[in-house]
């Protein structure tokens, strides 16, 4: 059985049919990419998929089970974690706080009082910062890390609850050329180790192509392509529908 199912889903905005009946699966440990050109339905498909949005036909299945229509707290309880294009970390706060926070969450004891909340699973919050090479840096305050260390803490907190499935909304706008990659080398072997599954927008080719095990592409709102990297930088559709758009598909250098 797959990680992760979507099922024939469909959402409308008005009279605009956004997504039109998209499947894919995604299994465990693997990466899969959802690219398209600007209003294709990748954002709209991620958010079905995390609850932010409720799709008006179609299901999705984690590990069989439905998730469809439920809120996105709820989702993220039975193990789906999730990165922003936009990092989100407390500025304020180190490195070591902000994972120690998400851990809180995780615990369900985000209201506790602060000082004991300094002091919460300390170790496994160090743990965790290790796995994303991060650890030297645990009591520097987020404001002063560069914008890629800042992606990896966030990567650190939304592994905090152990999910199953990761949802990466474009993890790395923003970045340097070699962060990209750096970082989705990174999300690659957390989640061969973890055996976590890992559903991913990206604008970035040289990403893609490099990172992905699988590359679903939506224009329109539906489902064009769906393969592996090589099957989709050689399929003459996705050729045609990308061209214009500036998006290179060819190998990167």
């Amino acid at each position: 059985m797959s990680l992760l199912q979507v099922q024939n889903i469909s959402k409308a905005f008005g009279g605009v049919k956004a997504v039109q009946n998209i499947s894919f699966a995604l299994q465990a440990g693997e990466l899969l990419a959802l690219i398209g050109p600007n209003g294709a339905g990748k954002t709209t498909t991620f958010n079905l998929v995390g609850g932010q949005l409720a799709a008006d036909s179609g299901q999705v299945l984690l590990g069989g089970k439905n998730i469809s229509g439920l809120a996105p707290r709820a989702i993220w309880r039975l193990g789906v974690g999730r990165t922003f294009q936009i990092a989100q970390t407390f500025a304020s706060l180190t490195v070591v706080e902000n994972v120690q926070m998400a851990l809180l969450s995780a615990d369900r004891k985000i209201f506790s009082w602060w000082p004991r909340a300094a002091g919460h699973r300390r170790s496994d919050a160090l743990a965790l910062l290790e796995q994303v090479g991060m650890q030297a840096q645990a009591e520097r305050p987020c404001s002063e890390l560069a914008y890629g260390d800042v992606k990896r803490v966030e990567l650190a907190m939304a592994l905090a609850h152990d999910p199953q499935l990761l949802l990466m909304d474009e993890p790395t706008a923003g970045m340097a050329p070699g962060e990209r990659v750096a970082l989705m080398q990174l999300a690659r072997r957390i989640a061969r180790q973890r055996q976590m599954g890992v559903l991913f927008t990206e604008h970035s080719m040289d990403v893609v192509f490099g990172q992905a095990d699988r590359v679903a592409v939506l224009v329109r709102g539906q489902l064009l392509a769906e393969g592996t990297p090589q099957q989709i930088r050689a399929d003459a559709r996705v050729q045609q529908a990308y061209l214009g758009t500036g998006l290179v598909l060819e190998k990167q250098k």
